[in-house]
């Protein structure tokens, strides 16, 4: 059991508090930006768009992901509507962001006429890696846990963050530890990014653009789905909990676009061409052009 409870301020700068949730969400997408740049110029890509890109993004998926979670924990803000927007914050819904973002990444891409499934690609293991790091915050602000647990890396959660249905007259914090769904996600995050990244390199010759992004939803979709029953506070419909209908939605969206995209006869896009001239100009023995890069 880990009984080191943390503070959630970072420093205190005059009357203003640093949270570490936040200090890990802006490491966060500082190496997300790393990510995307590399992958960006790996993938033939001018990397400058990554920056503007990333901006309108982010901003995006803050939203739906605050939205989500304020929607998902409404009896912690319908008696104190300002918490939803000042600090601190108490955590994001990652389905409403990765909803407003993936809205947001189309509709960029198609102001500045770019090939979405290629960027889509080079912004798959920016989001695990952003998920990697950020997750770690849910530990400073004692959320994201699950249920009573002896498994040696159980956490400690005080009294007062813990939800209705773990009081501490009836576990008592000296001996209670909870299950850390934040590192759960945040250790599926970190091995999801270093596949994505092998995978990449590995296949690139047998990739359609859009296959490390369908990876993605997939991963995380099944991880999340496996992981909800841990959690207590679930924000349910019909009695299942909405996360995991959210799972299944990415799931199944994500296997029917893989199964359009891979299916016989089906002309080959402007993803498609972009990564065939790439892989021509990088590769010295580029070898055979596989049918459907070809194709048009």
């Amino acid at each position: 059991m880990i009984t080191f409870t943390p503070d959630p301020i970072a420093i205190q700068l005059g009357p203003l508090p640093v949270y570490w949730y936040g200090i890990g969400y802006a490491l966060g997408l500082a190496a997300a930006y790393a990510v995307l740049v590399r992958e960006a110029k790996r993938m033939g890509q001018d990397p400058n768009i990554a920056g503007n890109g990333m901006i309108v993004v982010a901003i995006a998926a803050l939203i739906g992901g605050r939205a989500y979670h304020v929607i998902d924990q409404w009896a912690l803000y319908q008696d104190d509507l300002l918490r939803i927007v000042l600090p601190p914050y108490s955590g994001l819904g990652v389905y409403g962001g990765l909803a407003t973002g993936l809205l947001a990444v189309v509709l960029y891409t198609r102001w500045k006429e770019l090939p979405f499934w290629t960027w889509a690609d080079i912004v798959a293991p920016a989001l695990f890696v952003m998920q990697a790091i950020g997750r770690l915050g849910n530990f400073f602000n004692q959320e994201l846990y699950g249920t009573p647990t002896t498994l040696p890396w159980g956490v400690a959660i005080e009294c007062q963050n813990r939800i209705p249905a773990y009081p501490c007259d009836l576990y008592p914090f000296a001996s209670t530890a909870f299950q850390p769904l934040f590192l759960y996600e945040s250790l599926s995050g970190l091995i999801g990014a270093v596949t994505l990244l092998w995978i990449g390199r590995r296949f690139r010759d047998r990739l359609r653009p859009g296959d490390l992004i369908i990876t993605f939803f997939v991963w995380y979709g099944i991880v999340r789905f496996l992981l909800e029953p841990l959690r207590s506070d679930n924000w349910l419909v019909g009695g299942i909990p909405t996360a995991q209908l959210a799972s299944l939605v990415f799931i199944g969206g994500a296997l029917l676009a893989f199964a359009l995209r891979h299916r016989p006869g089906r002309p080959a896009d402007r993803s498609d061409a972009d990564g065939l001239e790439m892989r021509v100009a990088t590769d010295p023995d580029p070898g055979p052009a596989d049918e459907s890069d070809v194709r048009s």
